[in-house]
Order: C-alpha cells, then structure tokens, then sequence
C-alpha cells in the first residue's frame, strides 16, 4: 500500500493541517536531535536532516511560508535557513512576538500558523497556534500539551512528516510525485 502521510492522523489534525500558510519551526530538538557540539575553538555544529529538508523545500514550491526561530544565538541555524531559502530568525528573545509579526506580514493569523517545538521556549506559540506539533522526543510537559506528536524523533524526520501531512492536507502530493510541481524532484537546496 502507498505511503499516505495522513494514516496516522487524526481527523482533527488533518482539517487543522488544510488551512495552514506559515509553518515556524524551532530549531534545537526539532529540526536537530537537539544535542549541540562544540570544537576546540568554540564553534557549534549541528546535525540536520536532508529528509526534513526537502519537506521544507516542498512546502516553499507549493506557497507555504516557513520561518525558524531560535532563542539560541546559532550561525549554523543561520546557515541552514539561508540554504533551504528560509526566514530565520536567531536569538529570539520573544518567539510569540517573531512569530505574530511574521504571520501578519503575510497576512496570516494564528490559526493559519502552525508551530513546532520541543520545550519550553516554545510554550506560548504552541499554545495559541492552529496547529502545534512536538517531535517524538519532545519534553513530556509540550508532547501533553499540543495537538499532535509525531512519530518520528527530532532531527531523524519528525519535520519531514509534519511537511507531507501539511502538503497531502492540502492535496498537492499527487503533483509532486507526477513531477509537475515546478523543480519537485531537485534536492539541490535539501
């Protein structure tokens, strides 16, 4: 049987996942596995998903936006924004003010917006979103408190699944698989 990204979920979520426009992401222990690596210099590298990657990739052809926001001062989340084409935001302060701002210059209102986090720095977006989504992994206090957990662990695919349950909500994986969304199938930018 195909893989169909809404098996797995329930009714609820799949109506929530319909009328997203903007997905923002946390970063550290959602789109990482969350443990952070120093060399002898100081500087901090961090492992992505190429997986999550070209879900992100997806969204951005089909008109979704989608922003990272980090309370960690992160170069390598810079970098990684930059390289997926994403609105990043580093050191944020105040995640629900970044994200708020964010929808409304798109002209999106929170339950439009979905979020993704893993702890409390996400606490306030995930609590007024549409949508609000924790990795597997998650703390225990934000995996009881948003809509849906995913399957997947953070960093190993949890954002890709949240990805292609937001694009077959909103049908568009029949045109990615027949290859006619505009450059579906490059994975320059994954």
């Amino acid at each position: 049987m195909p893989y169909d990204p809404l098996a797995h979920v329930d009714a609820d979520i799949r109506e929530r996942a319909a009328r997203i426009g903007l997905l923002c992401l946390d970063v550290d222990g959602t789109l990482t596995d969350g443990r952070l690596y120093f060399d002898s210099e100081g500087r901090e590298m961090k492992s992505y998903s190429v997986l999550d990657g070209q879900g992100l990739t997806q969204l951005r052809r089909f008109g979704f936006q989608v922003a990272l926001i980090t309370a960690r001062h992160s170069l390598s989340a810079r970098k990684r924004g930059e390289d997926l084409g994403l609105e990043t935001f580093i050191g944020v302060k105040d995640k629900l003010s970044c994200m708020d701002e964010l929808a409304a210059r798109h002209g999106l209102d929170r339950e439009r917006t979905a979020f993704v986090g893993d702890d409390l720095p996400d606490l306030d977006c995930l609590r007024t979103v549409g949508l609000s989504v924790a990795p597997a992994n998650a703390h225990p206090w934000i995996a009881e408190i948003v809509h849906w957990k995913t399957r997947a662990r953070a960093g190993e695919g949890a954002v890709r699944e949240v990805c292609d349950v937001l694009l077959a909500a909103q049908g568009h994986v029949p045109a990615i698989l027949a290859g006619a969304a505009p450059g579906s199938r490059d994975g320059r930018h994954a």
